[in-house]
């Protein structure tokens, strides 16, 4: 379970990147007939920023608070899990222990007994996949949350700002070269935190 952590965190991350890659794509694709008819001119500044998507996940409260929820659901969902599989082992231990020292009445009690545990532990193996199918979809549901913030925020953003595009840069990836000032991040999360804070 600690392994599902790290994944969904960064299943979380990739998310956020698609969906906020796809919502561009899906904006300009809506917007191709306007495109055709402003087109660029020579010489005409088309402002592109960005956004260090790492750095604006790791200061942004919402984002902070929809992480803390995810693990606070997943310590409960191991913490439950846990319980069964250690009462699961117990019953394993102590039957492993009753065949050894022939304490089964009948060899048709034995196999009842093996049956028994044999159909626990497969109880036990539904359960953690349906924990695991759980903490899926809630993090689903938070990564959409935390997607519409942004991308509701960005809408208002760019009424304000000149921007044409504002791109995602993860870990260095996406931007080998910015010059100063395209780098929005700080500009970005000072903003969703204080509405953030306003909306609480």
């Amino acid at each position: 379970m600690k392994q599902l952590s790290t994944v969904l965190n960064g299943v979380l991350l990739i998310a956020v990147i698609i969906l906020f890659v796809l919502h561009f794509s899906q904006k300009g694709s809506d917007n191709s007939n306007e495109a055709a008819g402003s087109a660029v001119s020579e010489g005409e500044l088309f402002p592109i920023a960005y956004i260090n998507t790492d750095s604006l996940l790791l200061n942004y409260s919402f984002a902070k608070e929809v992480n803390e929820q995810l693990i606070a659901k997943e310590e409960a969902s191991r913490a439950d899990f846990n319980e069964k599989a250690k009462v699961f082992q117990e019953d394993a231990v102590e039957f492993q222990r009753k065949v050894q020292n022939n304490a089964f009445l009948s060899m048709e009690r034995a196999q009842k007994e093996q049956q028994r545990l044999a159909k626990a532990e497969q109880e036990l193996q539904l359960l953690e996949q349906k924990l695991v199918r759980e903490l899926q979809t809630e993090q689903n549901k938070l990564n959409a949350q935390l997607r519409d913030t942004l991308m509701n925020y960005l809408d208002v953003y760019t009424q304000k700002k000149a921007y044409k595009v504002i791109l995602s840069n993860t870990l260095g990836d996406n931007v080998l070269y910015g010059a100063e000032g395209v780098d929005i991040t700080h500009e970005i999360l000072e903003a969703l935190n204080a509405r953030h804070a306003a909306a609480k």
